[in-house]
């Protein structure tokens, strides 16, 4: 299976307001492993930055005003991200900007170019519900070190969303068996056939007289009759 794990910076919250994006940092991902395939660019927004904004990743107009602008990367997106499952932090935020980038190239929806998009936000929230599920948040909860990380970055924050994911899904490859373990077990189930009856073991009269005793003392705990005696 093919994944990207994809984040970007903007220039402020809204899309539908003019913000726009200004850093996209993708990562490949084959059968649960990072390939080192990487799709990074800063880009111009042609606009100013919310100030706010620039408190989070650092990113100016000055900085990015000799950088390409989104229609000169628009296509090696698209085909970077092209019949891929893509894991998203929050996914409606980024989906959200990246489909307003591509209607203004009349390039469709982001969607209508990958597999399917996982929102680790809201796994996480369903996983943990009631806590904190910041990507900083799960980064600690997973034992992730994200010392480095003063500032957001759209690359940076895709590597530690890949381990985070993987950390967050770790065990769901053990529902799955490979050819040779699946023929392994099948050599031997037909080596040791099943039992043909159950030996069942009843409780002798001391255990019982005990499982009694046991039963007795939680009724008298709870100050009310047992529901197993009703």
């Amino acid at each position: 299976m093919r994944q990207i794990i994809l984040d970007t910076e903007t220039t402020g919250l809204n899309p539908l307001t003019g913000d726009r994006v200004i850093e996209i940092g993708c990562l490949e991902m084959i059968d649960r492993r990072l390939t080192g395939a990487k799709l990074h660019h800063y880009i111009n927004p042609q606009r100013d930055i919310d100030p706010g904004a620039v408190a989070v990743h650092g990113l100016t107009v000055e900085f990015l005003s000799d950088k390409p602008v989104f229609a000169d990367v628009a296509d090696e997106i698209i085909s970077f991200l092209t019949g891929a499952e893509v894991i998203i932090h929050n996914a409606p935020f980024d989906v959200g900007f990246l489909d307003a980038e591509f209607s203004l190239l009349k390039r469709g929806k982001m969607t209508d170019h990958t597999e399917a998009v996982i929102d680790t936000l809201k796994n996480a929230r369903e996983m943990f519900p009631g806590r904190r599920n910041s990507l900083d948040a799960l980064c600690e909860r997973f034992g992730i070190s994200n010392e480095h990380r003063t500032l957001h970055g759209a690359l940076l924050d895709a590597e530690l969303l890949a381990e985070v994911y993987l950390a967050m899904t770790r065990g769901q490859e053990d529902f799955l068996m490979d050819e040779s373990h699946a023929d392994s077990a099948s050599a031997q189930a037909k080596r040791k056939p099943l039992p043909t009856s159950l030996t069942i073991q009843l409780a002798s009269i001391d255990e019982k007289e005990a499982h009694e005793a046991y039963l007795e003392g939680l009724a008298k705990a709870a100050k009310k009759p047992a529901v197993w005696n009703n």
